[in-house]
């Protein structure tokens, strides 16, 4: 039973002075505001406010800090470890009616943005200016929860994380005074990187209310491509012998047959239930051309097929729509079941073996779960496809998941490569790290947020 926070009259009636009937108590409201897209339980908060600007979010942060009242960020609600729960109720504050374009420079290839536009959002209105910006976790979540979380997603491998792409944020502190970070400089030697402590933060040290976001130039060139392997381990070991080669290839991303079964049933696509590469390669004409030949040769050393080609941009946008919905394929494969999302991330080195035996311990288990991943960067994910009633079922998916966390550690790599700790993986916080580096992180949440307010209950473990 969580311990719940109730609004008491005086700082409800603060609110509504501030936001009138952007306050919104209603119990709809609220539940859709506690629950992400995970199998963690809805936890709603008492009010949800819908603000317009940092110095909303301002206002009603010192209210908050001034009554006590525990707060949760909300973004576009797409976060998979737990993120939006409301654990000890409180107050919800949904950043998405912020979602202004505030500059965009083409001669220094960057922009500024309200935490609530969205990655589809910032590319439609870049696309006529020759410019994208490529980070892509699937899900047109907000870039302030991208941040928030490190996403990342398909294009990593290339060009980085949301860590690498932001320049400087916005943000306002639990105390509700508002900070800023960073700049539009690419590189500083002044002080602490205080930018890269709050991306990452999951809500938990502030509230992200505006972002300073790097572009790049949309490529003279883009063609993607399919290729099948007659098992995992050929399909993986390729995937090694292409980064360790340095070839730059904008997306590789690895489904296998489970994967693939699930993607063509549900986008009506007709490639062979085998282990799978989509592949995407960025550049000259020249460039794509020589990349591409690089990465045929390797794979036919693996038993890789012939290419498909999606060269055409409706093509190449059916291939990554089908992958984008992995997620809800995988879903429709069990009826009257829910998906439980994980993932982690190793050394490439160790990519191979911690894949393998991943697929083992889900098929001894029993258990029908496909695995995606941005392999490119030794990222991947498993989505249990699970029955909620069966309590039999929950056990065998979380002690799969935790022998995969506990392998993916022992080989030096993560327990989360970008979904982020929530809820669902602080318990591997202190095995990941350490118990002085996760002391270290109590200090920091304790120094900026001392009345422990920020989205409690989230990544830190308690003591």
């Amino acid at each position: 039973m969580r311990n719940t926070v109730r609004l008491n009259d005086g700082l409800k009636a603060s609110l509504v002075e501030i936001l009138g009937d952007r306050l919104n108590l209603s119990t709809a409201i609220c539940e859709r505001h506690g629950k992400g897209e995970s199998h963690h339980p809805a936890m709603p908060p008492e009010a949800v406010a819908f603000v317009r600007s940092t110095e909303e979010v301002s206002a009603v942060m010192k209210l908050c800090y001034e009554h006590e009242c525990p707060v949760v960020p909300f973004g576009a609600g797409t976060s998979l470890e737990g993120h939006v729960a409301a654990v000890a109720g409180g107050v919800c504050i949904d950043l998405s009616e912020m979602a202004s374009i505030l500059d965009v420079s083409d001669e220094d290839l960057d922009c500024r943005v309200q935490a609530g536009v969205t990655r589809k959002q910032i590319n439609h209105h870049l696309r006529d200016m020759g410019l994208f910006f490529p980070i892509d976790p699937g899900a047109d979540a907000s870039l302030g929860g991208m941040a928030a979380t490190r996403a990342s997603g398909t294009n990593a491998v290339r060009y980085g994380t949301m860590r690498d792409n932001v320049l400087g944020l916005t943000v306002v502190l639990p105390d509700g005074e508002i900070m800023r970070t960073g700049g539009r400089a690419r590189k500083s030697s002044a002080g602490y990187d205080l930018t890269r402590l709050m991306v990452g933060s999951e809500g938990t040290l502030g509230i992200i209310t505006e972002l300073q976001l790097r572009l790049y130039g949309i490529p003279e060139a883009i063609s993607s491509a399919v290729c099948s392997f007659p098992n995992l381990e050929s399909a993986v070991d390729a995937v090694m012998l292409i980064v360790q080669t340095g070839i730059p290839v904008a997306r590789i991303e690895l489904l296998d047959d489970v994967q693939m079964d699930a993607v063509n049933k549900y986008s009506k696509l007709s490639y062979p239930v085998v282990p799978t590469l989509f592949f995407e390669f960025h550049g000259t004409e020249n460039g794509v051309v020589e990349q591409a030949e690089l990465v045929g040769e390797i794979v036919k050393e693996y038993g890789g097929g012939d290419f498909q080609w999606a060269s055409k941009q409706e093509d190449r946008n059916k291939l990554w729509q089908a992958r984008h919905d992995a997620y809800y394929a995988g879903i429709n494969l069990r009826s009257d079941c829910e998906g439980w999302p994980t993932d982690v991330c190793v050394p490439v080195s160790k990519l191979s073996e911690c894949i393998l035996r991943t697929r083992k311990l889900i098929d001894d288990a029993g258990l029908v779960a496909p695995i995606i991943g941005h392999v490119g960067d030794g990222n991947f994910h498993v989505l249990f496809i699970v029955d909620p009633a069966s309590a039999e079922e929950m056990e065998k998916a979380s002690r799969v998941n935790q022998d995969m966390v506990d392998m993916a550690i022992s080989f030096g790599g993560t327990c989360t490569g970008e979904h982020g700790v929530g809820m669902g993986k602080k318990k591997y916080l202190v095995k990941e790290h350490g118990d002085n580096a996760v002391a270290v992180m109590r200090k920091i949440k304790q120094a900026l947020d001392p009345k422990g307010l920020m989205n409690p209950g989230k990544v830190i473990p308690e003591v």
